[in-house]
């Protein structure tokens, strides 16, 4: 029987160990790995934005007419966010511009 560490061996990149934890991309547990990791990602620059800021939670949440709860889910990437959500968040409450790519 192989140990965890003999299995992993083989492994060599960060994208071959998604692959064997997640499944390949397309499939629904990796698709559901990615979009939490986005919402996680989110949630750590606005986290960012805000302290860079100096405002808490709730002066953010205050100034763009939204509650400290749902602040503090989408920076511990618990909560998926409207895009129009996130406009109002760094563009109105942080000052600063949401630029979107698709690739």
């Amino acid at each position: 029987m192989k140990t965890k560490s003999q299995t992993n061996k083989n492994i060599t990149t960060f994208d071959e160990h998604l692959d064997k934890r997640y499944g390949k991309i397309g499939t629904k547990n990796r698709t559901d790995f990615e979009i939490k990791a986005k919402a996680f990602a989110i949630g750590e620059i606005l986290k960012e934005e805000r302290r860079i800021a100096s405002m808490t939670q709730e002066q953010l949440a205050e100034k763009t007419g939204t509650k400290k709860s749902f602040i503090s889910r989408i920076e511990n990437g618990h909560s998926d966010i409207q895009l129009s959500t996130l406009y109002k968040l760094f563009e109105l409450g942080l000052g600063r511009t949401v630029s979107l790519s698709i690739l």
